[in-house]
Order: structure tokens, then C-alpha cells, then sequence
């Protein structure tokens, strides 16, 4: 028997490969089919099955297009009424997978189809949990999401049964099963991922907070406390993943179509379309075509095109560095973004030579900063980070503006005040930025390095509250949110 876990970090998403005498299945794949394809294709095999623990929120699922490709049965659990062939498997059915079986376990709570699957090897051993939003290394799902289905349906309703899923249906099962789950540390599906991806579910009794023993109501207030709104783009993919969707392969010769300069300005004056420059945050500030924003590709790209696209049938045209295209398009359309409509050809250097219209971004270090304030009393501090890591530690009269919630709140901003803008090492400063560009704001600049190269570099003061409920979370693009200063009093740096 083989197990594989393939990690989508952008995504913090786990997909799984299990394969037994020649024979294989596929859990949660992401869109594109490739990987899984090449896998059987080397080794000789078949897929079987195509294993969904749910109707995903976060990411548009590749379980339709592999079916399709490889004569798979798509597998749900109980009460899942997707719209398309599939195979709804009752609690409790065992799948037989060459030598092996496959128990499907029904455990609703994150979503009312949620659905586990325990492997067993040739001799009947338990070994592997495939726990999708259900269990989590070091939390559990989250359960807001699926109260729309239904009138009656609430959260803490939602909670209760996951309380009754865990407690009748995972518990029980011997400590020594790994735990394989959906999601890691980034995903929106929870609020306490561990950075870890895979653990003994022993480990995970004695661990995480939501396995510990508690009567249900305290359970419902645990994880229910704290939950942040979803991405906007959530509902869109579960439509997606319950009806269908577009064939991968057509979605990525519509983005893959190159254009000239002159064709991509014509392009994007006929169709209204988005620009979306997807370069290094520094190498977008320095020039772009006017209008365009950026989400750079080397960071945590398909959330935050989710979170601030708002419009997931969006036409979208792509400047890129050359050669990424095929992979720009396929991340776009892991988040359900299949409008893609075209590509400049040879980057926006092509822009240029063409003679077209350029803009940039001013931009500074962080060094510069105590000059610059002293010179212009009137200029504001924004910072673009997320709340928790505001609160944690931040430069001392600075005004927080977290981008999640950009659109619900761009009337906050004076397009008369000028603002030096930073978030953590400078990846989501730049799409503030580049956003706040294209409706018209040009009193913008961006701090290089974000606060990582404030709190190094020591040109400022800094506040540090140091509470522990509101430490800050991880910074984007994996980058640290800068030295831990120590003032345990609450005293500034």
C-alpha cells in the first residue's frame, strides 16, 4: 500500500494518492489533473475512486475532470446531492481497493456531507484517517460555513454536530491512526491549524484544544468563538464543486492565448477586463500598465485573488514573467477564476518597447522614514495588516486598515491624505497599493520590506502590547512580522 500526500502550499490544502495492487485512489484533488495522471501513469495503475470529504468552499476541486479522464467513480458521503454522476456512499460502507478497504465514516459539523475515510491495510489494521474540514492538526473545521443551506440551519447548530461526529465517530478510533486532513496552517477552513500536516490521532486527543474533554455547549462556544468572516469567493465554489464546471484544458487554452501589446490594449477597452500583474510587489511598483493590480504569484496568490476579486466570472487578462502564464492561469482557476482571458505576450517589457502608457508606485526604504515624517507632519502611517497582527506590534501612531477588508472599507481612506503604506514584508502593501491606484488614489507610497524592515531597521517607535490572545499571526508570503520586542509592560520601543 502506498499513501502520498501532495501539499499545496498557496493554498495550505492537502490533496491524497493511495494505491493498492494496481489500483488507486484520489482524495480532495485540486483542478488541474496532471499530477495524479503522471502518478498512475509511472506506477502502472488505475484510479478507482475519486474521494471527496465534502463540498469544498476554498478551492474548486478536480474531482469532475479526472473522473472524466479516468472512468473514476466520484464518491460523496451521505445526504450529498451533487449535480452530476456520483456514487453516494452510505455511513459506514467499506470500498475495496485492491488489497485494501476504505470505510467511509459520516461525520457532519464543518458541512452537512462532511465525511472521513479510515484506511485499512492487507491484514485489516487501521492506519490512515482522511479527516478533510472535519479534524485538523490542532483544531477542528469551522462551522459557519454550510449554515446557509438550510433556514434553520445556524452555526452553533452546525457546532453541535460536529461535537457528536468527533465524540461518537473519532474518538473511539485507536491512537495510533494518522490523522490525514485537508487543510494546514493559512487555511481560512479553521482558526489554530498547526503548521504540521499530518499526526497520530493519539497525539491529537491529548493536543488539540477541541478534543479535550468538554460537555457540547463549551465545545459550541470554543469553536465558534473568534471566527472571522470567509472569503467572498467561498459560496461561488461550492456552486462550483456541487454542479460542475468548465473542463480544465478549455479554461487553460482561453488564458494561454498570447497577445500583442497592441491586441492586449484592444482586449481590455472591449471586454472591461482586469489586469492582473502578477510580478514581485518591487519590480510592479518600479512599472505597470496603468490601471492593473497586482497579486504576485510567489506568495499566498489564489486567497487574496478570492478575497479581492469580487466578481469570480471576472474577465481577466495576465502580465506575467514570461514563462509562468501556464501556471498563473491553472492557480486562477484553482480558486474558480476561469475567465482568464489572455496573456501579454513577452511581459510588460513588451509593454514598453510597444511605447505604450506606463505608471508606477513611489516607494522607500525604511530607513527613510523618520526624515520623511519630520518633513511632512501632515503624512499618515497605514498599516495593511491583519488586526492580530496590528494589535500584537505596530509602528506607534499608525492608522490599521487590514486588506482582507479592503472593499468593505475603501470610503475610510482620504484620497487628499498622503499615506506611507507597509504591511508585514511587503507583499500585501503593494496590493493595497496597486488597487487604491486604479480607482483613482495617488497619494500612495509604499514602504519597502514592510514592518519586518521598520522593526529592524529601528527608525521608528514601536508599540507592543504583547496580549496573548492577539499575537500576531503569520505574515504574508511566509515572512516574520519582524522582532518579538519585549516590553512586557506595554511600553514602546
Amino acid at each position: 500500500m502506498k499513501i502520498e500526500q501532495i501539499y499545496t502550499g498557496c493554498l495550505a490544502q492537502g490533496a491524497y494518492y493511495i494505491e493498492s495492487d494496481g489500483e488507486a485512489a484520489v482524495i480532495d484533488p485540486l483542478r488541474e489533473t496532471g499530477p495524479y495522471l503522471a502518478r498512475v501513469e509511472k506506477n502502472g495503475a488505475k484510479i478507482k475512486y475519486v474521494l471527496e470529504t465534502h463540498f469544498h468552499a476554498d478551492f474548486v476541486s478536480g474531482h469532475v475532470d479526472l473522473a472524466e479522464k479516468t472512468g473514476a467513480t466520484i464518491v460523496y458521503g451521505p445526504t450529498a446531492n451533487p449535480g452530476f454522476n456520483a456514487h453516494i456512499a452510505e455511513d459506514r460502507e467499506v470500498l475495496r481497493l485492491g488489497r485494501i478497504s476504505i470505510e467511509v465514516i459520516h461525520t457532519p459539523g464543518h458541512t452537512l456531507e462532511s465525511t472521513c475515510y479510515l484506511v485499512s491495510d492487507e491484514t485489516g489494521r487501521q492506519v490512515g484517517l482522511f479527516t478533510g474540514d472535519t479534524l485538523f492538526i490542532g483544531d477542528v473545521g469551522r462551522p459557519d460555513l454550510a449554515q446557509k443551506v438550510a433556514r434553520d440551519l445556524t452555526q452553533d447548530k452546525l457546532a453541535g454536530m460536529l461535537y457528536d461526529s468527533l465524540h461518537d465517530k473519532i474518538l473511539p478510533l485507536s491512537d495510533d491512526i494518522i490523522v490525514y486532513p485537508a487543510h494546514g496552517a493559512g487555511s481560512a477552513c479553521g482558526k489554530n491549524m498547526s503548521k504540521e500536516t499530518t499526526d497520530s490521532l493519539g497525539h491529537q486527543k491529548a493536543t488539540n484544544y477541541a478534543l479535550q474533554p468538554m460537555d457540547k455547549q463549551t465545545f459550541i462556544q470554543k469553536v465558534t468563538d473568534g471566527l472571522t468572516p470567509p472569503p467572498a469567493y467561498f459560496p461561488a465554489n461550492v456552486m462550483m464543486n456541487i454542479q460542475g464546471y468548465e473542463r480544465i484544458d478549455d479554461v487553460l487554452n482561453r488564458g494561454m492565448q498570447a497577445l500583442t501589446a497592441g491586441a492586449f490594449e484592444v482586449a481590455a477597452n472591449e471586454t472591461g477586463a482586469l489586469v492582473l500583474d502578477t510580478r514581485a510587489a518591487q519590480v510592479f511598483a518600479k512599472g505597470f500598465i496603468p490601471n492593473s493590480i497586482n497579486i504576485g504569484i510567489d506568495g499566498s496568490f489564489a486567497p487574496w485573488v478570492g478575497a479581492l476579486i469580487e466578481d469570480i466570472r471576472q474577465p481577466i487578462l495576465l502580465v506575467t514573467e514570461p514563462g509562468r502564464e501556464e501556471e498563473v492561469v491553472t492557480r486562477l482557476a484553482r480558486v474558480g477564476y476561469d475567465n482568464a482571458i489572455g496573456h501579454l505576450a513577452g511581459g510588460f517589457q513588451a509593454w514598453e518597447e510597444a511605447g505604450k502608457e506606463t505608471d508606477s508606485i513611489p516607494s522607500v526604504e525604511a530607513s527613510e522614514l523618520p526624515a520623511l515624517l519630520n518633513a511632512h507632519p501632515d503624512w499618515h502611517i497605514l498599516d495593511v495588516r491583519k488586526r492580530s497582527e496590528y494589535l500584537a506590534e505596530h509602528v506607534e501612531g499608525a492608522e490599521n486598515l487590514p486588506l482582507d477588508y479592503l472593499n468593505e472599507h475603501l470610503g475610510e481612506i482620504d484620497s487628499n491624505k498622503t499615506y506611507l503604506v507597509h504591511c508585514a514584508g511587503g507583499y500585501r502593501s503593494m496590493i493595497f497599493n496597486s488597487i487604491l491606484r486604479a480607482r483613482g488614489y495617488h497619494k500612495l507610497i509604499d514602504v519597502a520590506g514592510g514592518f519586518k524592515a521598520i522593526s529592524e531597521s529601528g527608525s521608528v517607535s514601536v508599540t507592543d502590547y504583547v496580549c496573548p490572545t492577539t499575537q500576531a499571526a503569520a505574515a504574508d508570503n511566509g515572512a516574520g512580522s519582524g522582532q518579538v520586542l519585549k516590553a512586557l509592560n506595554g511600553g514602546t520601543k
